[in-house]
């Protein structure tokens, strides 16, 4: 009994033998491939790379700065990038050495001051707009006929708008509101058969310029006038009625009252290109409508209601003898 439990004990020891070294060979083996797997991952013994990563910054680094920075050897003084807005914010070294934390804003170099080139000449004449020396305001639409009312203080100039010769004078108001007759609704004014073919006319003048006539020779800016608030204007403030046309007799006084719209030249002439001339649309409207077209617009005056004749009436003479 005592031999086979002695061998039975030998036994086991030696099993126990046998399972501890197999366990080694295999911890052997395992222990290999990894280092043959280290050695061909890592770079191949180039001189001044190290294969083993730098430490990451410990907790207690963290806390000091309040941050955790740029880690090392992962591009120090580069922009870090804002989550909120996916754009880098400059970083306080960046820019390298020498240069400040904040780079100054790049100030252009001083340029020459702006030249006025002036506008294109457009015709051979130069206009100037017909009132002179005061604030002034018009409509840029059409308000019954072709013609515009330049609202001005009173007393103000009323200058020729192009150099010319004078072709009718009004130094009478006689415009009366029961007749309304056409020619006389103008009140004062003067009208100016232009170098360039077109008749300008300025109403409901104040005054009219003294030594004016017909065939008087006039230049661009001289004075004919004041602006005033004379025939059919009465009452309703001051104001230049102006107009463009063509020359005819005074007989056809519903053309000299306007047969173009004024406010395209006279917005050249105040703030624009003093060149622009009219005398192309005006004789394009002529050769419409003739020199002499018939009045259309406004035309008639107020009736003139006669006083009726007294008839007299005789009563009948009691001594008188009717026969029959």
């Amino acid at each position: 009994m005592l031999t086979a439990v002695g061998y039975k004990g030998n036994a086991h020891i030696g099993n126990v033998k046998r399972v501890k070294i197999m366990r080694s060979g295999r911890l052997a083996a395992i222990g290999a491939a990894l280092l043959v797997s280290t050695a061909c991952s890592g770079p191949g013994g180039v001189p001044g790379i190290s294969s083993t990563l730098p430490p990451a910054p410990s907790l207690q680094e963290v806390a000091a700065t309040g941050t955790a920075g740029p880690l090392p050897g992962t591009g120090a003084g580069r922009s870090e990038i804002d989550a909120a807005t996916l754009k880098p914010t400059p970083s306080a070294s960046s820019g390298g050495p020498g240069r400040s934390k904040t780079s100054a804003a790049v100030q252009p170099p001083p340029g020459d001051d702006p030249v006025r080139v002036p506008p294109p000449r457009l015709s051979k004449f130069t206009y100037v707009f017909p009132v002179r020396g005061c604030r002034v305001s018009y409509a840029r639409k059409q308000l019954v006929l072709p013609k515009t009312t330049i609202w001005a203080g009173k007393g103000c100039a009323f200058v020729s708008p192009v150099s010319g010769v004078v072709h009718e004078v009004g130094t009478s108001d006689r415009w009366r509101s029961a007749t309304d007759r056409g020619p006389d609704r103008e009140g004062r004014f003067v009208s100016v058969s232009g170098d360039d073919g077109v008749r300008y006319l300025g109403g409901h003048l104040e005054s009219v310029e003294a030594g004016l006539r017909p065939g008087t020779r006039v230049a661009a800016g001289q004075v004919l006038g004041k602006v005033g608030d004379s025939g059919n204007a009465r009452g309703q403030g001051a104001n230049l009625y102006f107009a463009v046309s063509w020359t005819t007799s005074a007989r056809y006084w519903w053309v000299r009252r306007g047969m173009v719209d004024p406010w395209t030249y006279l917005d050249a002439w105040l703030n624009g290109n003093p060149t622009l001339s009219p005398a192309q649309q005006v004789a394009t409207v002529r050769a419409q409508v003739g020199a002499t077209p018939p009045c259309r617009t406004l035309c008639a005056s107020k009736p003139v209601k006669k006083r009726p004749t007294p008839t007299p009436t005789q009563s009948p003479d009691p001594h008188t003898v009717t026969k029959g």
